[in-house]
């Protein structure tokens, strides 16, 4: 009965305050509606100067895709190589096409020709992608079987090779590679560490604060009771949170789970369990908001970056890749995704579902280990 009791105290707490009822009902909706349109990594508006040597039928062919693509942004032909790299010294161009001369009249006697692709390689990510595409733009025109213009294709929408390059592209999962479809379960991640990481560690500093948690201290409320009442209710938030973010993913974008929904809950609970007890551990050792608020985003920022959320785990260097073997986002950013977009079930992920329950009910027992009641 007590524990009960504890419970609605938080509630009653969080209901109160006038700023944290707004933040769980709009966080998720933010979050969900804004953030898969600006984290795609699809490249676009990549500007383009074209310096056109050659003047011929074919030469003009492949400006005129540049200027018709939705990808490239036209910035002109320019009469030398120099005057091209002026603008992407000065910020006003991001790739340079040289079309050197007889381009035309060569590749119609068979003779092979290269053309120049230069890429402003300070946004490393923009030249490397922006030259990729024009690379393959070009290629269409060199191609027996490709189309006159045409757009790059991308990933969004490239769906076969040509038949020349002698193989062919078969997609078994989100086969139109939308990259909303895989970002947003990588969002609930986001939402449940910010939502139950960051709540639990702000609510008991701020009662150490107040002066408030040594009436608690004085009770014969045991840590347990103290812990779950602090815990219980940020993962009933946690639950709403997922709701509001499924509904929205399936309203906004018109995305659906591809697997079971009680999977989605059951490792989205294992990840607040393991966020909620960490920042519960935080606030344990922490004498301020302010000592609370900058350890937790110093290591919820680690937690983040190197989970796989953003970039391949695979391509990190093999000792930073040792790290994801005790990060739980990277067991649950794994997990989802194969729930949510290939439809895995239990025995797909069961070893996630393993890491994630052990690293959380570590934490959680060392949150209540580190509670002490007498200070």
């Amino acid at each position: 009965m007590t524990l009960k009791y504890l419970i609605h105290k938080e509630f009653l707490q969080i209901r109160r305050n006038a700023f944290l009822p707004k933040l769980i009902i709009m966080f998720p909706i933010v979050i969900m509606c804004v953030m898969p349109w600006v984290m795609s990594q699809e490249v676009k508006n990549i500007v383009v100067d074209v310096v056109d040597e050659d003047r011929s039928t074919l030469s003009q062919q492949i400006v005129h895709s540049i200027e018709a693509s939705n990808y490239f942004i036209f910035n002109g032909q320019k009469g030398t190589y120099d005057a091209a790299i002026q603008d992407i010294e000065r910020s006003r161009a991001d790739i340079v096409l040289v079309i050197p001369p007889h381009y035309g009249r060569d590749m119609e006697s068979g003779h092979r020709q290269s053309v120049l692709i230069a890429a402003n390689a300070v946004n490393g990510t923009k030249g490397a992608i922006g030259s990729a595409y024009l690379s393959q733009l070009i290629s269409q025109h060199l191609s027996a079987n490709a189309p006159n213009v045409l757009n790059v294709p991308t990933t969004s929408t490239i769906q076969q090779l040509p038949a020349a390059s002698g193989y062919s592209q078969l997609t078994l999962y989100n086969k139109h590679q939308n990259y909303k479809l895989y970002m947003i379960p990588a969002l609930f991640a986001i939402v449940m560490m910010l939502m139950t990481g960051f709540l639990p560690t702000l609510n008991i500093v701020s009662e150490k604060e107040a002066g408030t948690i040594e009436q608690i201290n004085v009770t014969p409320v045991s840590k347990w009771s103290f812990i779950l009442s602090k815990l219980i209710p940020y993962w009933l938030i946690a639950l709403f949170v997922v709701t509001v973010s499924l509904v929205l993913a399936w309203l906004v974008y018109g995305i659906t789970c591809a697997g079971s929904l009680w999977l989605i809950y059951l490792l989205s609970m294992l990840l607040a369990l393991f966020f909620s007890s960490f920042g519960l551990i935080i606030s344990n050792y922490s004498d301020t908001m302010q000592q609370a608020v900058f350890v937790m985003w110093f290591f919820v920022v680690c937690i983040m970056l190197l989970s796989g959320l953003f970039t391949p785990t695979r391509s990190m260097p093999s000792w930073a890749y040792l790290t994801t073997y005790v990060n739980p986002m990277h067991y649950f950013i794994d997990a989802i995704r194969t729930v949510f977009i290939r439809g895995g079930g239990f025995l797909s992920i069961w070893h996630q579902v393993a890491a994630l329950s052990g690293i959380g009910l570590l934490m959680g027992l060392w949150a209540v280990k580190s509670y002490k009641k007498n200070r």
